[in-house]
């Protein structure tokens, strides 16, 4: 059992795949936190083109 634990505490081998979950996390949280602030000037932009859109075909 000794011999195990050893074993396990030196296999580094899954340590690359936790460093690349941690880093799309981060990724996924740095997006998410972007488009949260921009969301008002998304939805004024697009309101913008529809309304434009919309008067054009009148």
């Amino acid at each position: 059992m000794l011999k195990f634990a050893k074993a396990f505490t030196r296999d580094e081998r899954g340590v690359s795949a936790m460093e690349y979950a941690i880093l799309a996390g981060i990724i996924v949280v740095a997006l998410t936190a972007s488009m949260t602030s921009f969301k008002t000037a998304f939805t004024g932009l697009w309101t913008t083109i529809t309304t434009k859109v919309n008067n054009a075909g009148q």
